[in-house]
């Protein structure tokens, strides 16, 4: 079987790459000429670790190419992932525009029996959607089945994630298409789900919005530490333990971000509206995450007074380490809070770039962290990039007007820094 993937982004990248590596012919298509030229010679546009050196192993193995050829990408390939993007519209329903126009030029191009595979996060019956948009487009009567697959990556983590999946989801309708989707992964060691497309389609809401709500969870919890004196990381720790819950996703934090959870958790309750049922714990996951920044920021003020002119260093802009992704980053919210107080802010994230809209005199991006320490009055760690651990924060402490931490993440430790002679708070209990 030949793969064709349709959407060269973050998710489309990572699945042709990993599929090439499990042996696999494959195709990457895009309608943007200009990331198909930079993959082409290599160039990964985007940061993961790991990625870029599949890319040009595979590139030079002749198991990848990219095009913009819709039409012959189409006719030459079996299996076709749809791999495109997902917003949200402002009701928080999922925006279906670009599966749509995919599944349109599929059924347009089509020359025989082709294996449709919905990779996109989408909501419940879109591959119903999707089979009639097909049908509808068809120029030729083919036969054809579209199946769901779901992604369940982690950004800094895709290429382990994805070659060593805790579990693959297939939603068919059809015998031939599960058979050709468990041929796809019979290299793969783990559960193989087989199931309905809708349930396939719902399995990946449910899991992003079980794990937002683990996030919400400790992050409510660690107000109340605070207020007990309880250490919220030892709390989590001891909570852990218990098979039953389990560590992952319990680090208290100043909320999370990216492209999935928040875009996934908001189509979820919107598809829970449209069909009359209220997710109520949902709805508070959402309002816990939208507020926790602001917890700290207020943590930073009862120290600090009016930020007006105060020096405060930003340590992290990315929504999680080993990645350069912003979106819904929590500390573009906690950067905007801080400069609509007229603070002067000073920034650095070893991947991640500062968007033009927080781009102004008040924000200065650094080349290295240390860089913004002399005279600051506060730091902020909003992203737990390793590097930051190994600052030498003897000597930085040295270098500021008042040494108070901020640690948005939990990444320090506390008393070591107190002996430092930093003031330091974290989230929850210190």
């Amino acid at each position: 079987m030949k793969i064709l993937v349709i959407g060269t982004g973050y998710v489309g990248t990572t699945t042709a790459l990993v599929f090439a590596e499990m042996g696999w012919k494959v195709v990457g298509l895009d309608t943007d000429a200009h990331k198909v030229d930079q993959l082409t010679k290599g160039e990964l546009y985007f940061y993961e670790p790991g990625l870029k050196e599949l890319l040009v192993k595979h590139l030079k193995s002749g198991q990848i190419m990219f095009t913009t050829n819709q039409a012959k990408a189409i006719q030459e390939n079996d299996v076709i992932f749809i791999c495109v993007g997902t917003p949200s519209l402002n009701d928080g329903n999922a925006d279906l525009t670009y599966v749509k126009q995919v599944s349109q030029d599929i059924g347009r191009y089509m020359n025989g029996y082709k294996l449709i595979v919905n990779k996109s996060t989408v909501p419940v019956g879109t591959q119903e959607k999707v089979t009639q948009w097909i049908l509808r487009s068809q120029a030729a009567s083919y036969p054809y089945d579209v199946a769901s697959n779901p992604e369940f990556l982690r950004e800094g983590k895709a290429m382990e994630d994805s070659l060593n999946p805790d579990r693959v989801v297939i939603g068919a309708t059809s015998t031939k298409a599960t058979k050709m989707l468990q041929t796809l992964y019979a290299s793969v060691q783990c559960p193989i789900v087989v199931t309905t497309p809708r349930t396939a389609e719902l399995i990946k809401y449910a899991s992003n919005a079980f794990l937002a709500t683990k996030i919400s969870y400790i992050n409510e919890l660690s107000r109340l530490s605070d207020k007990l004196e309880v250490d919220i990381k030892e709390v989590a720790f001891g909570m852990g333990l218990d098979q039953r819950i389990g560590s992952s996703f319990l680090q208290a934090g100043i909320g999370y971000g990216g492209s999935c959870f928040p875009k996934d958790v908001a189509a979820l309750l919107r598809i829970a509206k449209d069909n009359n049922t209220e997710l109520q714990v949902l709805k508070n996951v959402v309002e816990v995450n939208e507020t926790q920044y602001l917890y700290m920021v207020e943590k930073a003020r009862r120290r600090l007074g009016d930020f007006a002119g105060k020096k405060i260093v930003v340590l992290g802009l990315a929504f999680k380490p080993d990645t350069d992704d912003i979106r819904e980053a929590p500390a573009i919210r906690l950067i905007q809070e801080l400069t609509v107080g007229q603070a002067h802010i000073k920034l650095f994230d070893p991947v991640a770039k500062l968007p033009s809209y927080l781009k102004n005199s008040n924000i200065q991006f650094m080349t290295t962290p240390e860089e913004g320490f002399k005279d600051a009055d506060a730091v902020f760690i909003c992203t737990e990039w390793k590097m930051y651990h190994d600052l030498n924060w003897s000597m930085l402490s040295k270098q500021m007007k008042q040494p108070n931490i901020f640690d948005g993440r939990n990444m320090l430790n506390a008393d070591f820094m107190k002996s430092l002679g930093y003031y330091y708070q974290g989230v929850g209990y210190n």
